[in-house]
């Protein structure tokens, strides 16, 4: 299974993008079919206030439309934590719904 993190408008730390991965393979342990994982780090320009971080979690899975969860804040490694939160909740809700059709 593989897991890209990108960057757009944003040079990416070696600190960021091992955490980006980090968490991605912690969204691994909810469902068996994902095939790749695409985390895009995003900094939008705000003129009037601090700049604002988006993240973009990409989960393909086997069978399946890809789950996205976004999330946007102040903090990079809050919007990270965020939105592979919500791709597992999702991951997980998808594999419960499966099991239910059984």
């Amino acid at each position: 299974m593989r897991i890209d993190v990108t960057g757009k408008h944003v040079d990416l730390t070696p600190p960021m993008v091992a955490y980006a991965q980090t968490k991605c393979e912690k969204i691994t342990k909810f469902f068996d079919g994902l095939q790749q994982i695409r985390c895009v780090l995003d900094k939008g320009s705000n003129h009037h206030a601090q700049a604002e971080y988006t993240v973009e979690i990409i989960a393909d899975v086997v069978g399946h439309d890809d789950f996205i969860a976004n999330s946007r804040g102040h903090d990079i490694y809050a919007c990270i934590d965020e939105a592979s939160d919500k791709v597992g909740r999702s991951l997980r809700e998808f594999k419960e719904r499966l099991r239910e059709k059984r």
